[in-house]
């Protein structure tokens, strides 16, 4: 047993998806997160950019004596990852691998659609995973930019957010996928516009819920399970803005978030 904490971390608020969905599957298990609000957005920079700032936040969390850690951050996962694994010794785990997983799980006719941000599409990651596993895949990656404003100003549910996805998701619709890859963080809060316009039939994968469900499965292989089901703690930290990210972060995880601190990322 270990009652070391769970390492989160993300660009910004958007990484909240993973953490709701590991407190869903891993009750127990106490969670810190680093969101780094001061720097995001992580697609419009640079792959040395990202890479330096996902070293910092990995050193930042192994300074809280965490005992796994889990990429939130699509765009940090999709350039980074392989480079954090190589220099920390500690179990990492992204979300694009997850979200691959189960696309090539669902998928029937092989056509599997990709929606992101633009430099989450622009990296081709999903589908260079997902191709490993079908190279015969037929995939079409769309960059969605306006998503993420729209779910932070609590917008999801709205006639906007619906004009906007028909929009976006027109090509998908046309080109018959029959699976389609929320591949951002923010994009489960907008689940059932994105299901209302792609219609019942096309499955849709959460990367976040597929990452928690093999965060558990490390977890056990390494015997880091904590096992204390009677209680949790959650810790937040953020590099700017605590005062958003506690109104907009409620909206993720559905509940009240508070005991958040901010510190100086630049120092790690």
């Amino acid at each position: 047993m270990d009652t070391r904490p769970i390492g989160i971390f993300d660009s910004g608020i958007g990484g909240l998806t993973v953490v709701k969905e590991v407190m869903k599957i891993l009750p127990g298990e106490d969670i810190y997160y680093f969101g780094d609000t001061a720097r995001v957005p992580y697609g419009n920079k640079s792959p040395e950019t990202i890479t330096k700032f996902s070293f910092q936040n990995t050193r930042f969390l192994i300074d809280k004596d965490v005992k796994a850690i889990v990429i939130a951050c699509n765009t940090a996962s999709a350039f980074s990852i392989d480079s954090v694994k190589d220099n920390f010794s500690i179990p990492v785990l992204g979300v694009i691998e997850p979200g691959a997983y189960a696309a090539a799980r669902e998928t029937k006719s092989g056509k599997i659609g990709i929606i992101g941000t633009e430099g989450t599409i622009a990296s081709r990651a999903y589908e260079k995973a997902i191709k490993k596993l079908l190279p015969n895949a037929e995939i079409l990656g769309c960059p969605c930019p306006l998503f993420v404003p729209l779910v932070e100003e609590g917008w999801a549910g709205s006639k906007v957010s619906y004009l906007v996805a028909e929009e976006y998701l027109e090509p998908l619709k046309r080109a018959g996928v029959d699976t389609l890859v929320m591949g951002c963080t923010h994009y489960p809060l907008l689940k059932k516009v994105v299901r209302d316009v792609m219609g019942p039939d096309v499955a849709l994968i959460n990367p976040a819920e597929e990452t928690a469900i093999d965060l558990m499965k490390v977890l056990a292989q390494h015997n880091l399970q904590s096992e204390l089901k009677d209680r949790s703690h959650y810790k937040y930290y953020v590099s700017d803005n605590p005062d958003k990210f506690s109104k907009v972060g409620g909206n993720f995880l559905n509940k009240e978030v508070f005991n958040i601190d901010k510190i100086d990322i630049e120092r790690y």
